[in-house]
């Protein structure tokens, strides 16, 4: 199922990932849990780091990866800052930055806003949205973990990667 097709499912699941840094080993394991869960969406939050990432990532997931840039892809000019999509009826920002993504989340246009940069997960309610950081692939600086968003129950769910 291509990433455009996926946005007219109005029951879905998607997933929600960020700061990979180029960690392929934790990516995979997370992409593996994904399509074993035949989830067909990911939603990137920024800082894949290189091409390389990205290439073997949309070789491996099942499904379709939209990638926002994050201040450690400053290779990879191609890539939007910001994106706003429509999955299962719900009208979503991805950004990267926490600060850009709470003046996205405070202007009433969206009912999720997905950001990464912290490596934090933290889950917020602006009003009508929900604010959302996944965590980080990566493990940096915390445990590796992502996100599961369910449009049919409006469920957000933390995937903690060790325990997948």
């Amino acid at each position: 199922m291509s990433l455009t097709s996926a946005w007219r499912v109005i029951n879905m699941k998607f997933a929600i990932v960020s700061d990979t840094h180029d960690n392929m080993a934790n990516f995979n394991r997370a992409i593996g849990f994904l399509n074993k869960e035949n989830i067909t969406v990911m939603l990137h939050c920024g800082d894949i780091c290189s091409q390389t990432t990205i290439d073997e990532a949309q070789k491996s997931f099942k499904g379709g990866i939209t990638f926002v840039r994050g201040n450690g892809d400053y290779q990879l000019e191609d890539i939007l800052e910001t994106m706003d999509v429509e999955l299962g009826g719900k009208k979503i920002a991805l950004i990267h930055y926490p600060d850009k993504a709470m003046q996205l989340a405070q202007s009433r246009k969206y009912d999720l806003v997905f950001y990464g940069h912290t490596h934090r997960p933290w889950v917020e309610e602006i009003g009508d949205c929900r604010l959302v950081n996944p965590g980080e692939v990566a493990g940096q600086r915390f445990k590796p973990t992502f996100a599961i968003y369910d449009t049919e129950k409006d469920k957000l769910e933390l995937k903690i990667l060790e325990k997948v």
